[in-house]
């Protein structure tokens, strides 16, 4: 993979910043590995890939919070559209860590608020507490849950491939080597071969990897790491509305 990255001309983070999209649209695409590289060598010409300290694949560490009986997880499973998660997201390469809120609206719109996070550890990180005075007023105004009733639910790691097109007006995330540890129940679930694919476009600006992917038959399938982790790890959780997925995933990986 890394090979292939390599006929991409590079953009770094500096340049990625100055990238805004102000009138987002996201759209999730699942596929395998095979799949992945033969993407890639079709979007060599039209796209940057970003690079930093000479690296193109980054390394991320996730870890969600949840109720103790998983109401985030059991909102987004049902299918309401007014939803929130709770994450630290740690840009492992680059030492950034950061807890976040994810508030997602009945339009379909997902806004995300964040504050930095100076001593968080993703190797070891259980010891760090959302309790502590220093987040009281960020959770307060972004958060609809009391802190007091979220314990850490499951934590993934994946790495992530970052492309930008030639035009500026859209990004497009590559996550693979997914895995998942959920921490209520201590089962461990890893993806394989499995390739989520998240393009974040500008409105409906023309977008050269849509034609790519419909070539390839790539077809959108929505994806949430925490719900879809959770659901794989916890046989606990309530997962009627999650089986046509999980059947399409386990039959792509031949599970």
């Amino acid at each position: 993979m890394e090979e292939i990255l390599r006929q991409f001309d590079p953009i770094t983070l500096d340049e990625m910043s100055g990238i805004r999209l102000m009138n987002r649209t996201d759209t999730k695409f699942v596929t395998t590995k095979p799949m992945l590289k033969r993407l890639l060598q079709m979007a060599a010409n039209e796209y940057y890939a970003q690079d930093i300290d000479g690296q193109r694949m980054a390394d991320y560490y996730t870890v969600y919070f949840d109720t103790p009986d998983c109401n985030m997880y059991t909102v987004h499973e049902t299918g309401h559209t007014n939803r929130q998660k709770l994450r630290v997201r740690s840009y492992v390469d680059s030492n950034l860590n950061f807890l976040e809120v994810k508030t997602k609206n009945n339009k379909g719109r997902t806004k995300k608020k964040r504050v930095s996070l100076d001593d968080f550890n993703p190797d070891d990180n259980s010891e760090f507490s959302i309790l502590d005075s220093q987040f009281s007023d960020f959770l307060r105004d972004n958060l609809h849950y009391d802190p007091q009733t979220l314990s850490r639910q499951l934590e993934n790691r994946f790495k992530r491939i970052t492309l930008v097109n030639k035009g500026k007006t859209e990004r497009l995330t590559i996550d693979t080597n997914l895995k998942f540890h959920n921490l209520a129940t201590d089962h461990h679930w890893q993806m394989g071969d499995a390739v989520i694919i998240e393009l974040k476009r500008d409105g409906l600006v023309p977008s050269p990897i849509l034609n790519m992917l419909r070539e390839l038959r790539i077809k959108p399938h929505g994806f949430s790491k925490y719900v879809i982790g959770s659901a794989l790890t916890n046989d606990q959780l309530h997962i009627n509305r999650l089986k046509p997925k999980l059947h399409y995933i386990k039959k792509m990986l031949n599970i």
